[in-house]
């Protein structure tokens, strides 16, 4: 164990160097996993997780994230500063060691970072390489250090520009338009990640500030992850108004843990090691579930008139928003996004902790523990009117089991290659029809929805299972819904929504999107739902067409085209003839398609909630708050 002396210094010895820096620039999305806009905005997070970690440690409370007018980005913290004196064994400056290697930094050194941020650990050297143009400021020992890069090469040496009484960095950097496929950052996306980041280290202050709007936002949350859970609850009515909290550390592992039940039906469970989200779960999420489900079954069986109610993980689910947050020196991550939680002793820690903690909450709130209790036996009422209906329709098709039959107005393709394979949902039976004629029948498959399906936000699984409409996707996909759903059973690796371009369309989309991400979110997450984009006009001069799909395409085929042209308004789909609908929609060579991703899953969520959800006032502010960014309405 350190002494305080050498936690609190943080000096040039303490820069641990595992690997040179190589290849960036040629592969940059094997170290930052793309170069579109996700990939862009990773290289501001790398700059954080530095920062994140100063505050980890104690020396850092403020962090100031600036968009410039000509595009640069920088990020500014009150830590002690990079290091800037002469590395021992490379004998360069640490600051450049930090700069130019990759897997260089304080994180690997147990005496400088108990604990640090940062998924792959990669560093702010990947930052430094495929950025055109990057400038650091240091200060540190009552002086500002000095150095610039292009492309990862430092262009002169540290020089000492100013004297300063204040410590912390600042790092300005200019990403290289050469390497992505934009270099324009998006306010929302680093807005999201940003407050992630305040909620989950309580009393640090985290500035974003956009110099091109004019737009700025502040995060401080004393609160920590009890702030975290009250704003995912926004919206949902919860039951009761206290959150269960505890904080923790054992064996050097700290546990922190929020829980808040909703009035809603689906659950809202995020789990982070060390700030990162892993989305998919691991030992520390595996502890909590099997602590919440052990010690609720037994306080309800020492209960006073309990008539021995066995609730299963499902049934305590419903409704609940929580989060589980973990702090460990060296974290081991498996799965194939790299975000599975894999250390084995967590588990046990981790559910100790909770139970014990848990069962003092429950038995000072007795009033919260039985609407805890209500809630979950009403779940486990429709869990059981659930496997009813399950067995039903398993008995009638086969639907949950991977062998079902195929519903009756599904247009199947001939090829049995998933990879190959495309579904069409589409709004209608008379685009369905056209759709149908159409198609390429090799490898695409047409499903014509009737109607809106249910909005399943406001809907528990068992009456979600006596819809038709959801029936039939779920049969025609193949892969199962909810706890039992297989994406490796999935018939089709293109999910495509057809709807009208009008507000009915956009609600159809809304419900089926909706669906999609509360009860078979892995197609959202592998790359699998698409949206086509028909055109809204259709341009005619002479013998020659003209499709335009936004009124910005229209103007400018008008402009292009002078006098005497016709135009065609397409209301829905339904009004194009089946060789139209080829051409502008579904032909691979031709189409646009708008793939479906989750950038941020507390993003996404309180979206689906805004939009689907009870509260009338959130939505209506919601679309008061978005109007401007759409592009075409049709009412």
């Amino acid at each position: 164990m350190a002494n305080d002396k050498d936690s609190n210094e943080y000096e040039a010895g303490n820069i641990k160097v595992l690997e040179g820096l190589s290849a960036v620039r040629k592969r940059p999305a094997m170290y930052i996993g793309s170069v579109s806009s996700r990939g862009l905005h990773h290289l501001v997070y790398e700059i954080v997780d530095n920062s994140i970690d100063e505050a980890l440690a104690g020396h850092c409370n403020k962090i100031t994230v600036i968009i410039t007018k000509d595009g640069w980005v920088s990020v500014e913290d009150n830590g002690r500063g990079i290091p800037v004196d002469i590395h021992p064994k490379l004998k360069i400056s640490a600051l450049q060691v930090v700069m130019t290697k990759l897997h260089a930094g304080g994180k690997f050194d147990k005496s400088s970072y108990k604990v640090s941020g940062g998924l792959h650990g990669v560093g702010i050297s990947v930052t430094n390489a495929l950025s055109k143009s990057l400038k650091v400021e240091v200060r540190k020992h009552g002086k500002v250090h000095f150095q610039e890069y292009a492309k990862g090469a430092p262009l002169a040496d540290i020089k000492v520009i100013g004297e300063t009484q204040e410590n912390g960095t600042k790092i300005k950097f200019l990403p290289d338009d050469e390497i992505f496929d934009t270099v324009i950052f998006e306010y929302s996306i680093l807005l999201n990640r940003l407050r992630e980041l305040a909620f989950l280290n309580k009393g640090l202050k985290i500035i974003l500030r956009d110099e091109r709007t004019e737009q700025e936002d502040e995060f401080l949350y004393e609160g920590g992850i009890v702030s975290f859970v009250e704003y995912i609850n926004e919206g949902k009515n919860p039951l009761y108004d206290k959150v269960f909290y505890f904080e923790k550390e054992v064996d050097e592992v700290q546990i922190e843990v929020a829980v808040q039940y909703n009035a809603g039906f689906v659950d809202s469970v995020l789990s982070f090691v060390n700030n990162i989200n892993t989305h998919e779960g691991g030992t520390h999420l595996i502890g909590f579930k099997s602590a919440l489900t052990r010690t609720m079954n037994s306080y309800c069986t020492r209960m006073k008139g309990s008539k021995g109610v066995k609730f299963s993980s499902q049934d305590l689910r419903e409704g609940l928003s929580a989060i589980i947050s973990i702090k460990l020196h060296a974290p081991q991550f498996e799965g194939q996004t790299k975000t599975k939680l894999g250390n084995s002793k967590v588990k046990g820690l981790v559910e100790s902790a909770v139970s014990e903690s848990l069962v003092c909450f429950l038995e000072e709130n007795p009033k919260i523990a039985k609407l805890i209790v209500e809630k979950s036996s009403t779940a486990a009422r429709a869990r059981e009117a659930a496997q009813r209906a399950r067995e039903l329709i398993r008995g009638k098709n086969g639907l949950l089991d991977g062998n079902m039959s195929l519903p009756g107005k599904l247009a199947d393709c001939s090829s049995k290659d998933p990879k190959e394979c495309e579904l069409y949902l589409v709004e209608g039976d008379s685009a369905g029809g056209s759709a149908k004629q159409g198609r390429d029948r090799g490898f695409q498959a047409i499903l014509p929805l009737r109607g809106k399906i249910l909005n399943v936000e406001k809907s528990r699984f068992d009456k979600m299972l006596k819809n038709n409409e959801i029936i039939t996707i779920i049969s025609a996909l193949g892969s199962s819904i909810g706890d039992e759903f297989d994406i490796e059973k999935a018939r089709y690796h293109k999910f495509i929504i057809m709807t009208d371009a009008d507000v009915d369309g956009a609600h159809i989309r809304t419900l089926l999107l909706t669906f999609l991400y509360r009860y078979m979110q892995p197609l959202i997450e592998e790359g699998y739902v698409y949206i086509a984009q028909p055109p809204l006009y259709l341009v005619k001069k002479g013998k020659a067409k003209h499709y335009a799909y936004t009124d910005r395409d229209l103007k400018v085929i008008t402009d292009k085209l002078g006098d005497g042209w016709t135009l065609q308004r397409y209301k829905g789909l339904g009004e194009m003839n089946p060789t139209q609908l080829w051409e502008t929609t579904m032909d691979p060579s031709r189409r646009t398609l708008l793939q479906v991703t989750i950038e941020d899953a507390v993003a996404a969520d309180k979206i689906f909630t805004t939009l689907m959800g009870d509260n009338v006032e959130a939505r209506r502010n919601f679309i008061q708050d978005n109007a401007k960014n759409v592009i075409n309405l049709d009412i």
